[in-house]
């Protein structure tokens, strides 16, 4: 069975894109086949984030009838196929974003996973992929701003029979001024999944249009996100300790016992 996953917000610049890039590449490493989707028609970055910015056929050619779905999707390799979109303007042009939710039906059964990358806000992007989708992931900063849109989306994702899986909070520095798990729970009335930090590891990764949990996997924000996709999939979570923290441990043991 084929779960459609979008990763959504109410607002841009929480970290989506990031998110979906690697959530693709985990879940592809525990065994899962996934196509990512980058399903942001008027600025997309997916494909810039794994290096299909230039990509011949994109989704936009899918939606304007013009091409099939197949001729439109890549495999990586690292494994996981991906939909990029076309990041030139003049491919709006004739778009129909309204078909959205009719190609990601012709992908069912070809995936374990699909997961769409989500235009921010809630205009008719976002809500067309919102509409292709079964399950949300929503995605959020922990401040005030980010989280009051973010209840926008799970509103929006509840009214349609959506099934809201969690949140997702990232870029947390633990900071004074930052929401709380609990704060963020209360005020959405959803699961905060994982926590994922500040991590000066992924603007690197981006940079080098690798993903993060491959450019550096055991990175802090490499952790929470493998985390998240072992959640997803309900296998058990066992991070590799460093050897240098595994001597340390001994050696505590060793004077402690």
């Amino acid at each position: 069975m084929t779960r459609v996953i979008v990763c959504a917000s109410g607002k841009g610049g929480v970290g989506k894109t990031t998110l979906v890039s690697n959530l693709a590449t985990t879940l592809t490493n525990l065994g899962e086949r996934v196509i990512a989707i980058d399903a942001n028609l008027t600025t997309p970055n997916l494909g810039l984030h794994l290096g299909y910015h230039l990509a011949p056929k994109t989704l936009h050619d899918v939606l304007r009838g013009e091409t099939k779905i197949k001729n439109a999707t890549y495999i990586h390799p690292l494994g996981f196929s991906i939909i990029p979109a076309s990041m030139s303007i003049n491919d709006l042009k004739d778009v129909d974003v309204g078909r959205l939710p009719e190609v990601t039906l012709n992908l069912l059964g070809k995936a374990d996973y699909v997961i769409l990358d989500c235009a921010a806000g809630l205009g008719r992007e976002a809500v067309s992929a919102l509409s292709a989708s079964t399950e949300v992931l929503v995605v959020t900063n922990p401040d005030l701003p980010s989280v009051a849109d973010a209840l926008k989306t799970v509103r929006i994702a509840k009214g349609s029979g959506k099934t809201v899986t969690g949140v997702v909070v990232n870029r947390v520095r633990n900071r004074e001024h930052e929401l709380t798990k609990k704060e963020i729970e209360e005020m959405l009335d959803v699961p905060v999944l994982v926590e994922i930090p500040e991590d000066k590891n992924v603007s690197k990764s981006i940079a080098s249009k690798s993903p993060l949990v491959s450019f550096n996997p055991d990175s802090p924000a490499s952790l929470e996100i493998r985390k998240l996709a072992h959640l997803l999939c309900n296998k058990p979570f066992r991070p590799k300790i460093p050897r240098n923290f595994r001597i340390l441990d001994r050696l505590v043991g060793w004077m402690t016992g």
